[in-house]
């Protein structure tokens, strides 16, 4: 059988890469709300890292690969006294931001957490300014917007996880193409930089579902930022890139792992992301579940007030929306603290007993309580055709749960509604204060009071 020369003449670069590196260098951020929701999204994503740093399993993949290796003018990695090389540092930095899920959030086709980015942008400023480059924490926050942009805009109608990739591929290209910038790479070689991101190996979503959900889901975005970091790197040294990575017949991310489909748009690139983006606030729990965790709380109150108590609950039906059944319904033992902070039915259950759910829920010691099992037993989760229409509505963007509780003696309370959870930006003024409040938390155990008021 004889086979055509394939063509040697390169094409001119994908749309999608020319509109993400024309979006880096040419779009001027003139939003008073992006930039002040970037403010308390570095607040608050500095904040999650300190506390994930007080987790062991966090605290010891900080640090270089070979012990004792310092590098002058090295990212400084906080809450830490290592100074590493920017690519290492931003696996430190991204890693620890991550660990708890405490960060922001995008629910969208694909969902994932914007400020993950923070790990490689804060890696390569940092860097950059020991060395003598003249940055400003606005410099810092339009990179973030821009980044939060770019995973974003990619995520509102391109589901990555449907084929069964992990949403850290958004991170990688989204931390590649600020990066580009911030190292000073022109236009082309940011196009450049973009097509290796696409071209680099893509994380399986099997570490985020069982059977196999293990705490790789909590470093998976560390490595992105790494990866990213690393590309930027490369070309700024001079390696070429890939104009038809993503479109190549065969050979391109299209058809190789996006079924043949091409990316689609909803909106051009501005601020719309950073400025609709989802704190986590009350709750370290995936975003999914946040209002069913709400709803918990305010179901363990009533029973209190009415004398009762979770061993007195038969039954528990939770309404939620198509991708919340689809990755946090779990049946069965669950192995470890990852397993469990992606339960929506672990995390309804150990509210309802405790009237809290926090980090140290999902621990060994937390989970070997028998009754948190007991009561996962009696809920089963349905989907509400409503809640998933309106959780894709761009005017709306809800996360809506309800909780309807049956009693043993055959009450049944009035159903637990939450539509929006308190870090929506439809509720940014009652959460706030409580972002604040958060950081305050979380920087508590790492500084004395004064160092902490500074």
């Amino acid at each position: 059988m004889s086979h055509a020369a394939e063509s040697a003449v390169r094409p001119e670069p994908d749309q999608v890469l020319q509109d993400i590196a024309d979006y880096v260098h040419n779009f001027k951020i003139e939003s008073d709300l992006a930039f002040e929701t970037a403010r308390l999204c570095l607040i608050d994503t500095i904040g999650c890292g300190l506390e994930g740093l007080r987790f062991s399993e966090c605290a010891r993949l900080m640090g270089p690969v070979v012990e004792g290796t310092v590098v002058p003018n090295g990212t400084k990695v906080p809450g830490t006294s290592f100074q590493l090389d920017p690519i290492r540092g931003a696996f430190n930095i991204g890693t620890q931001i991550r660990w708890l899920d405490f960060n922001d959030c995008w629910l969208a086709a694909e969902w994932g957490h914007p400020s993950d980015n923070l790990g490689a942008i804060l890696a390569v400023a940092d860097h950059l300014a020991r060395q003598g480059q003249p940055l400003t924490v606005r410099d810092i926050l339009e990179g973030m917007i821009k980044a939060h942009e770019i995973q974003g805009q990619l995520a509102l109608l391109n589901s990555f996880n449907r084929v069964g990739l992990d949403h850290v591929v958004l991170v990688k290209v989204a931390s590649t193409a600020v990066v580009s910038k911030l190292l000073g790479l022109d236009r082309a070689q940011t196009i450049d930089a973009i097509s290796q991101a696409w071209a680099d190996g893509q994380s399986l979503r099997t570490y985020r579902h069982a059977p196999n959900t293990g705490s790789r889901k909590s470093w998976a975005a560390g490595d992105a930022c790494a990866r990213a970091v690393n590309i930027a790197y490369l070309v700024k040294k001079g390696e070429k890139g890939m104009p038809s990575v993503l479109s190549a017949k065969t050979w391109g991310f299209y058809d190789v792992l996006f079924k043949g489909k091409p990316f689609q748009f909803a909106l051009p690139y501005t601020s719309y992301i950073m400025e609709n983006v989802l704190f986590k606030i009350s709750y370290p729990a995936e975003f999914h579940a946040q209002t069913a965790v709400e709803a918990a709380h305010i179901l363990h109150n009533q029973l209190k007030n009415l004398g009762k108590s979770s061993d007195d609950i038969k039954s528990i039906r939770i309404r939620t929306q198509e991708a919340a059944m689809r990755i946090i319904n779990k049946k069965g033992p669950l192995d470890n603290f990852a397993d469990r902070d992606h339960d929506i039915n672990y995390m309804v259950a150990f509210p309802l007993i405790f009237g809290e759910l926090t980090s140290q829920s999902y621990t060994d010691v937390s989970a070997a309580d028998p009754r948190i099992d007991a009561l996962r037993a009696k809920i089963h989760c349905v989907e509400e055709q409503q809640y998933s229409i309106d959780y894709h509505d761009p005017s709306k963007r809800s996360i809506s749960n309800a909780l309807l509780v049956e009693l043993n003696d055959g009450t049944v309370l009035d159903e637990v509604q939450v539509e929006y959870p308190v870090g929506h930006k439809r509720r940014r003024a009652e959460g706030t204060p409580l972002l604040l409040a958060k950081f305050e938390r979380h920087i508590a155990p790492h500084f004395d009071a004064a160092r902490q008021k500074k």
